[in-house]
């Protein structure tokens, strides 16, 4: 996926764009990784909305992928800073989609600026998010235990060995990524969805939600992102059955299709 190289709080930020070519009025469409990842897990959706003549941000955050460090371990701050990353873009509204840890930085940015969010979607999502301590402390330790926690967990068991898709190498692909995490990015992630405080967090969203949970989701159970929908007054869920918590990694396709559903083009 080609992109642009913007500049954050005097740090380079790296924003894949779909490798899209959209009229300078376009929509958008701003995508956020989970943790210890990057904007490489967005690249089917990313390129079909180019290709539907959207402006694609999936954004590396601070210390991700090919954006400058520190990490943030603070949700809050992630939002925020995702609204000075989109006034550098010069993105004033967009429909805005986060994965995981990405949901919540989503979930507080529609909810903190929400004249800023024309619709919202919430992929893998629980509001709290808290993370056990041992994958918390292996993370802290720098151990790879913390990446085969994280990697194993968050797969379905029906699909350890195999995708729909040829040559997709599911749990290769999760822990390859998670291992080009600098050290301190995991665990700087991790400890920003444990401590993330939910109360009131989406008062103030209005715009259209759509929320995706796997039924087969160790990570992030079902039922708290059914909770999480229950909390919004406009909010649809898509459940994908048999499907865990890499849900971009596992079912791609159901993902595009549910991401489609709510994204204005």
């Amino acid at each position: 996926m080609s992109g642009t190289r913007i500049r954050v709080d005097g740090r380079t930020v790296y924003v894949g764009n779909g490798s899209g070519h959209p009229d300078t009025d376009a929509e958008s469409v701003v995508f956020v990784h989970g943790a210890g990842m990057d904007h490489t897990v967005w690249a089917l959706p990313a390129r079909y909305f180019a290709r539907q003549g959207l402006r694609v941000a999936a954004v590396d955050l601070p210390g991700h992928g090919r954006s400058e460090g520190p990490p943030f371990d603070c949700i809050d701050a992630m939002a925020v800073w995702l609204g000075e990353a989109l006034d550098a873009l010069a993105i004033p509204t967009a429909a805005v989609a986060g994965h995981s840890m990405g949901s919540l930085v989503a979930y507080r940015f529609a909810s903190t600026m929400p004249h800023r969010c024309r619709a919202l979607a919430l992929l893998g999502t629980s509001a709290p998010m808290p993370v056990t301590d041992p994958l918390l402390n292996a993370a802290k330790d720098n151990h790879h235990a913390a990446i085969d926690m994280a990697n194993t967990w968050s797969h379905s068991t029906g699909t350890l060995g195999s995708n729909a898709n040829p040559g997709v190498w599911m749990l290769g692909v999760g822990e390859r990524l998670l291992e080009r995490s600098a050290p301190g990015v995991f665990h700087a992630d991790l400890t920003a969805c444990n401590t993330f405080d939910a109360e009131s967090a989406g008062a103030m969203i209005q715009c259209p939600v759509l929320v995706i949970a796997g039924d087969d989701d160790m990570m992030t159970p079902a039922r708290a992102g059914l909770d999480v929908a229950q909390a919004l007054p406009d909010a649809r869920v898509v459940r994908l059955e048999g499907c865990g918590h890499a849900m971009l990694n596992e079912r791609p396709n159901e993902v595009l299709d549910a991401l489609i559903g709510v994204v204005p083009t």
